[in-house]
């Protein structure tokens, strides 16, 4: 067994696990919310503010995670982002005020999702794999959608079954006496840790002119924002990765759950249906990931947004008119219509966003600028998850917010149809 799977597999394994538990709990606020403002006597808008604080501090700490691996080393990282979460959760379980949640949830345990993140396992990966290295980003990244899909149902039947507080327990739990011994016996950071070359072998070399490059040679960092912000690539790619994370990460996945309660569904539908989404989306991610290497990536781009906006309106149909098409689609129906086709195009922006990235900017300055493109994202998250709060408290309702969400769809797909055509870029 030992000579015939190389440990990297190992490895992509516990990361996967560890992404799924600590993104998974992450994703789960929008199940927490409605019972926060039940025990707190909150606003949807004052516990909304705790997904957006944490949104962005999950965004702003990305770059410094990165600084980190390189310095302590991925294994470290991880197994301290994992304690974080995991010791924040059981604190959380003892909150009595909203502050007490914007101050652990948002701010503390965000550091610790920030470190658990796609970020490490890209890094991880691209060191332990030099062949089969685009399966297991893959791979790796699946394991966010597998959170969605397992840990999301399962705070849900917590909260039923035991209430918030030791739902949230036995989340921190789960994480503290699983993950952090397996991290701290099993992971390492560099196949040389354990005598091993990487998957595939020791790869292609670096190029000696690239490793030995000066840094006045490099474009400098107000160089490289003064040439983007001329560029329509660029913000043609960055506002509509803003409006991904706002419908996605900050609407959907943060009130979906909300949205159901609302609507008057059980705790049991509300569970599947986010299943559903979490599974349509594990799906349809590795799909466009395939197709966008054969289609061209500005109008697979123009048409997803497009789509996404067409979703929403089956959430309008919710609201006003339930009962339009009879008894054969019927509340439920319709929201499992809904998880369905929002998870097909829910992270299938990604890929082409990405690879459109790679054709438009040069490789020396391509870590950056997607890093530029996911703070955006993070960005649109938090907002998408605190707005929609907000209009609830002021209008007792989600349908100006799923308006809004159309209308920022059908910009997005407007501005990715008018992208440049793919031509790799020699400079910013």
């Amino acid at each position: 067994m030992k000579k015939n799977i190389h440990y990297a597999w190992i490895i992509l394994l516990i990361t996967f696990a560890s992404l799924m538990l600590a993104q998974g709990i992450r994703l789960s606020f929008g199940a927490f919310l409605t019972p926060w403002e039940e025990a707190f006597q909150s606003s949807r808008a004052e516990i909304s503010a705790v997904a957006l604080v944490s949104y962005l501090v999950f965004g702003l700490f990305q770059p410094f995670i990165g600084r980190l691996i390189d310095r302590i080393g991925a294994k470290k990282v991880l197994m301290l982002s994992v304690l974080v979460v995991s010791l924040s959760m059981l604190v959380t379980a003892l909150a009595t005020k909203p502050w007490h949640l914007m101050l652990i949830y948002g701010i503390i345990a965000s550091v610790g999702f920030g470190g658990a993140s796609n970020v490490l396992g890209t890094v991880v990966v691209t060191k332990w794999f030099s062949a089969k290295r685009g399966l297991a980003i893959g791979m790796m990244t699946a394991g966010t959608a597998s959170g969605q899909f397992l840990i999301v149902p399962l705070s849900i039947v917590l909260i039923h079954l035991f209430g918030w507080s030791q739902a949230v327990m036995m989340l921190g739990l789960l994480l503290l006496v699983v993950m952090v011994p397996v991290i701290y016996f099993f992971y390492a950071s560099l196949p040389e840790e354990r005598g091993l070359d990487p998957y595939g072998g020791t790869g292609e070399q670096t190029d000696p002119r690239q490793a030995g490059m000066e840094e006045e040679e490099r474009p400098s960092l107000f160089a490289v924002l003064g040439g983007l912000f001329r560029r329509r690539a660029f913000l043609f790619l960055l506002l509509p990765f803003f409006v991904c994370g706002f419908t996605t990460s900050g609407l959907i996945d943060t009130h979906l759950v909300p949205f159901a309660e609302f609507c008057g569904f059980s705790a049991a539908i509300a569970g599947t249906a986010v299943s559903a989404l979490a599974l349509f989306n594990f799906g349809g991610t590795i799909l466009s990931g395939y197709l966008s290497d054969k289609w061209d990536s500005r109008y697979m781009l123009g048409g997803l947004y497009g789509i996404r906006a067409l979703t929403i309106v089956i959430l309008l149909v919710i609201i006003y008119d339930p009962v339009l098409f009879g008894f054969a689609l019927g509340h439920s129906f319709l929201l499992m219509l809904f998880s369905v086709s929002f998870g097909v195009v829910d992270f299938s922006t990604v890929a082409p966003t990405m690879n459109l990235a790679s054709l438009y900017f040069p490789p020396q300055a391509l870590g950056f600028i997607i890093g530029l493109f996911f703070f955006s994202h993070q960005v649109g998250a938090a907002l998408g998850a605190y707005v929609p709060g907000v209009l609830f408290d002021l209008t007792g309702g989600y349908d100006i917010t799923f308006y809004m969400a159309m209308a920022l769809c059908i910009l997005a797909s407007c501005m990715s149809f008018l992208l440049p055509k793919q031509e790799k870029s020699s400079r910013v």
